[in-house]
C-alpha cells in the first residue's frame, strides 16, 4: 500500500536525521552537470580530478560492500559507485537511501570492468530526502487525467515530454526573433480590462477591490496595440496570456499564449506575405524540416500557400451563396444538417457555425483563406472592391485555424456601428458577440493609420507536434482532485 511505503520513507527519514544528516540542505556541492562532466569524460578521468555532480536516484543495486547508483539530472544520466571501505556513512546510507532521492557526489571519474562510466564516491550529501515513491516503482502513470494533474511526475517520467516543452520555448522565440529582426517592437499591455474586446469570446469576470468595479481579464491583445499605433509607434508586437470561458476540446484553452503583432501602413496582402515567411522560418527552425506528420498524413508547410476564397468554398460545400443567403436561410441549413443551432443566433453567427462544422474540416494543406463576409469580423476594413466583405486571411491547415489577420478599420464611424450591430446581437442573447467599447472609439477618432493585423495561438503548436492542445501546456486548467 502507498501509505505503507510512505510510512517506511518517513522511517528512514527520521534514521537519518537523529544521525546527524541534513535530509533538506540549503545547498550541496555541484561542479558540474552530469552532461557536462559526460562530455569531458575523457579530460576528467585522466586528471583524476575530483568533481561534484548532484541528481535524482533513479535506479539503486547493492553487492556487499558496494552499492550502484544510477543518478540523473536535467543534462543526463550517470553511474555513482559507492564503497564501505571508501565511505564513513556507507551503512547508514546503504539502508536509508530510496529511488528518487537527490544526492551530491563528490569523487573522481572512471569506467568500470562493463565499461560503463561513473563516479567513485568519496562524499555523498543528500540533497532532498523524498517521502512519496515515484510511479515508475509501484504504480503507473499512464491515465490522461492523472498525467495532466500532476505533470511534474509525467515530466519526471518522460523525458520525450520534457524536450517537447523545450521545442515549444524555441517555437516562440523563434516568431520573437522573426518579429524583432523586422523591425516589431515587444510590448506588454494590461491582463484586466475593463471593456473586453478583440474577439468573439465570452469572458472571465474578477473583481478590484481597491477600486471597487468588475474587470475582465483580457480575450484578446488587440484593441491595447491598435492604441499604440495611435500613440505613433507603428509596429508592435505582444507574446501574452489570454482567457476565454468557453467549451474544452481538443484544440481549446480557456487560458492560453497568443502572439499578435499590428504594423501600420500595411495592408492585408503584404501581411500574408510576411505571415507565410514567418511561420515557415519558425517551422524550420524548430523542427528542422518543413514537413510534418498530423494524424498519419504528411502536412508540406514549404510550398507557396494557395489562396482559397471564402465565398467560393463555402458555396461549393454548404450549397447557399453568401452574396444572397439570409439569416432564415441559414438557420434552415443548419437545421437540416443537424447542428442544433441556438435560435438566438445571427446571421455572422450561422455563417460560421456552417464553416466550420461543414467547410473548415475539408482545408488540410496549408492556406490562405480570404475575404469572408462582414458579419463575421466586426473589426475588420471593408473590402474596397468586395461588397459585404472584409479584407481578412486566416491561416487555414489540419481542418482548422491556425492564425487570422486583416486590415484594420480605422475608420470610427464605420467601427462605432458596427459595435452597435454587435450590441444588438448581444441583447437578443448571443454571449461571445463584442461590446461597444467608447474608450477605443475615442482613439479611433484621434487617427490610427492603415494597418494591418495578425494573430497566432499555441494552437499551432499543438498542430505541429500532433497533440491535443492541453497536452501541450505544463498545467492545463483541470476541475479539482476529489479527495
Amino acid at each position: 500500500m502507498l501509505e505503507d511505503l510512505i510510512a517506511e520513507r518517513k522511517k528512514k527519514l527520521a534514521a537519518l536525521t537523529s544521525a546527524g544528516v541534513l535530509c533538506y540542505p540549503e545547498s550541496v556541492p555541484r561542479t558540474h552537470a552530469i552532461g557536462v562532466a559526460l562530455e569531458h569524460f575523457t579530460a576528467l578521468t585522466k586528471s583524476k580530478k575530483r568533481i561534484s555532480v548532484v541528481g535524482r536516484v533513479v535506479g539503486m543495486r547493492g553487492h556487499g560492500g558496494v552499492v550502484f547508483l544510477d543518478l540523473k539530472d536535467e543534462s543526463g544520466a550517470l553511474q555513482a559507485v559507492l564503497k564501505k571501505d571508501e565511505l564513513p556513512a556507507f551503512d547508514l546510507l546503504r539502508d536509508n537511501l530510496d529511488i528518487g532521492d537527490f544526492l551530491s557526489i563528490t569523487g573522481t571519474l572512471f569506467v568500470t570492468q562493463r565499461g560503463e562510466k561513473s563516479i567513485a564516491a568519496k562524499k555523498v550529501m543528500l540533497a532532498t530526502k523524498t517521502i512519496r515513491p515515484i510511479p515508475s516503482e509501484h504504480f503507473g502513470l499512464e491515465e490522461v487525467e492523472t498525467r495532466l494533474r500532476q505533470r511534474y511526475l509525467d515530466l519526471m517520467l518522460h523525458p520525450e515530454l520534457r524536450e517537447m516543452f523545450r521545442m515549444k520555448s524555441r517555437f516562440w522565440n523563434a516568431f520573437r526573433a522573426g518579429l524583432i529582426n523586422d523591425g516589431f517592437l515587444e510590448v506588454e499591455t494590461p491582463a484586466l480590462e475593463s471593456t473586453p474586446g478583440g474577439a468573439d469570446a465570452e469572458p472571465f469576470v474578477t473583481h478590484h477591490h481597491a477600486l471597487d468595479i468588475d474587470l475582465y481579464l483580457r480575450i484578446s491583445l488587440e484593441l491595447p496595440q491598435k492604441k499604440l499605433l495611435v500613440g505613433g509607434y507603428e509596429k508592435v508586437f505582444e507574446l501574452g496570456r489570454i482567457f476565454r470561458n468557453e467549451g474544452i476540446d481538443h484544440e481549446h484553452l480557456q487560458d492560453y499564449t497568443q502572439l499578435e503583432f499590428y504594423w501600420a501602413y500595411a495592408e492585408y496582402g503584404a501581411l500574408m506575405s510576411l505571415v507565410e515567411k514567418l511561420y515557415k522560418s519558425v517551422i524550420k527552425s524548430v523542427f528542422g524540416k518543413l514537413k510534418r506528420s498530423w494524424q498519419g498524413q504528411v502536412i508540406d508547410w514549404s510550398k507557396r500557400w494557395p489562396k482559397i476564397e471564402y465565398y467560393d468554398v463555402f458555396k461549393k460545400l454548404v450549397g447557399l451563396s453568401l452574396e444572397s443567403a439570409t439569416r432564415d436561410e441559414l438557420f434552415a441549413e443548419s437545421v437540416k444538417r443537424g447542428f442544433k443551432p441556438d435560435p438566438k443566433l445571427g446571421r455572422g453567427r450561422l455563417i460560421d457555425l456552417l464553416f466550420k462544422k461543414v467547410v473548415r474540416s475539408t482545408l488540410i494543406a496549408p492556406c490562405f483563406l480570404v475575404n469572408p463576409p462582414a458579419d463575421i469580423e466586426p473589426l475588420a476594413k471593408r473590402s474596397a472592391t468586395l461588397s459585404g466583405r472584409v479584407a481578412r486571411f486566416q491561416v487555414v491547415a489540419c481542418g482548422t485555424e491556425l492564425g487570422k489577420g486583416f486590415s484594420e478599420n480605422n475608420d470610427p464611424a464605420d467601427q462605432r456601428e458596427r459595435f452597435l450591430e454587435q450590441s444588438r446581437l448581444r441583447e437578443a442573447g448571443d454571449k461571445e458577440a463584442q461590446r461597444l467599447d467608447e474608450d477605443f472609439l475615442e482613439a479611433l477618432e484621434y487617427g490610427m493609420p492603415p494597418a494591418a493585423g495578425f494573430g497566432v495561438s499555441e494552437r499551432l503548436f499543438a498542430i505541429l507536434v500532433d497533440k491535443p492542445a492541453r497536452e501541450c501546456v505544463f498545467f492545463p486548467t483541470l476541475r479539482p482532485k476529489k479527495l
